[in-house]
């Protein structure tokens, strides 16, 4: 069994507060296109979003970046046709909130995993380096098999984005698929 995770593809990381800029414009076929396959297909699907709290003085991100997907704001809601995918599949798909940069950090994703059976996590979303990866060290650490899907990520950072791609494989055992090649 498998599920699909949807990490932070929000408005604010595209081309908001903390935005990835062009490199997460042009995954956005492949996140839809991806997204609506899983669903299509009865998997699991998660969409994983990234929640701040306005004046948070202790989180630790707020030394390290500027305020971004703060609650209630348009910079947290889905990205483009994203938007529109999760819409028409909201009933389908199971929307997280996450407060730091894995998935799997606080939240009840591996018990919502668990209880289904699945064994398998792929993983697509923004950033390649920083919450791509802190979920897929997660998923590792907790037994999962990963799939990331090299046409899905992006970061703002183009070195960062190729080393977590190669750590995905080298690393973590991962396999690094393109959406369209399979």
């Amino acid at each position: 069994m498998k599920a699909l995770i949807v990490i932070d593809y929000t408005k604010d990381f595209v081309d908001g507060s903390l935005p990835v800029g062009e490199p997460a414009v042009i995954i956005e076929p492949a996140i839809c296109r991806l997204t609506e396959s899983f669903v299509e297909n009865g998997d699991f699907v998660v969409m994983a979003v990234d929640l701040h709290e306005r004046g948070d003085a202790y989180h630790p991100e707020t030394k390290l970046f500027p305020p971004h997907n703060l609650r209630d704001s348009e910079g947290r809601a889905l990205y483009g046709e994203l938007a529109d995918v999760y819409a028409r599949n909201s009933e389908r798909i199971y929307w997280m909130d996450k407060t730091r940069y894995s998935a799997f950090c606080g939240t009840d994703l591996e018990l919502k995993l668990r209880e289904r059976g699945i064994t398998e996590v792929h993983l697509i979303g923004v950033c390649t380096d920083i919450c791509v990866l802190h979920t897929a060290v997660d998923a590792y650490n907790k037994g999962f098999a990963i799939t990331v899907y090299e046409d899905a990520v992006a970061s703002f950072n183009p070195e960062g984005h190729t080393w977590a791609l190669g750590h995905f494989r080298s690393s973590l055992g991962a396999t690094v698929l393109n959406s369209q090649r399979g």
